[in-house]
């Protein structure tokens, strides 16, 4: 397996290496414009500014959830032009503890870009060690990204709705507690759940310094939350398929391998009346 993670010294001997593409996919869930703002302001030296909005996102309809997947061809425009060709490493970091980072690692794995990793700390960590920023924008050299999709790492919303109640898929939901329990909801018009969904807040694998729990302790919780459900069995999801990344990520490192992502996550499901809502706290 990759190098699910690259440390901040490791990149900064990487910084001059053409086979090294650094992403910074700053991002702000209210205020779309913060993270190329805050790009602007300074970033990792040599890092193109990958846009959760433009670039990470689809065409919304209002029932597909707030960041439906772009087509794959809209896909590899984007990963062409920010030059991610065959064989590159990549390393997305952003300032929110990999959620949108993790995304665009995710949706690189999807389309068959093994070498990509996330920066362990993100911009805080780099920050923190009194490591460079800059204001230059580097000009990307294109390179001809050619996806392969790989349909068995995410989950449509039907097969969720035709396994409610039934053995065979748990859900973990990567969002706060509040918003999962329904107290108190953010984001989405409608508060509370999945039926059945067990929550797992992406904040808890993280340390205080910003970097990923270890892998021994992070298998360790998630074998007592999944209760001998096997990893091919879990779908990970969230508000929008952004944070519940950040719990794919965490497996991956504890070796649970074969998780799935729903993309359209609560901002779907919640889009239609029809799907049930559970609220409450999580047992």
């Amino acid at each position: 397996m990759p190098n699910l993670l690259v440390s901040c010294a490791e990149l900064a001997q990487h910084l001059d290496d053409p086979d090294w593409i650094v992403l910074d996919c700053q991002h702000d869930l209210v205020n779309h414009d913060l993270g190329r703002e805050s790009y602007a302001r300074g970033h990792i030296p040599g890092a193109h500014f990958v846009s959760m909005e433009a670039d990470m996102a689809g065409v919304k309809t209002g029932r597909n959830g707030r960041h439906p997947l772009p087509t794959v061809e809209a896909l590899e425009r984007v990963f062409s032009r920010l030059g991610i060709g065959a064989g590159r490493q990549v390393v997305a970091y952003d300032n929110s503890q990999n959620n949108y980072a993790g995304r665009v690692w995710w949706t690189l794995r999807w389309l068959g870009h093994e070498n990509v990793a996330v920066l362990d700390g993100g911009l805080g960590k780099w920050q923190a060690e009194g490591r460079a920023l800059t204001a230059a924008v580097p000009v990307p050299t294109p390179a001809a990204f050619r996806a392969r999709p790989a349909p068995g790492m995410q989950v449509a919303v039907d097969a969720i709705v035709d396994a409610l109640g039934k053995p065979g898929m748990l859900v973990l939901d990567a969002r706060a507690p509040e918003r999962y329990s329904g107290a108190q909801e953010t984001i989405d018009p409608v508060g509370g759940h999945i039926p059945g969904a067990r929550l797992r807040f992406w904040k808890d694998n993280i340390r205080p310094d910003g970097t990923y729990k270890p892998a021994e302790q992070l298998r360790q919780e998630y074998l007592a939350l999944l209760r001998d459900v096997p990893p091919s069995q879990v779908v990970h999801q969230c508000g929008s398929g952004v944070s519940a990344c950040n719990n794919l990520i965490a497996m991956e490192l504890a070796g649970l391998t074969g998780a799935r992502l729903y993309v359209g996550s609560w901002s779907e499901w919640c889009a239609d009346p029809v799907r049930p809502v559970a609220t409450g706290a999580a047992p």
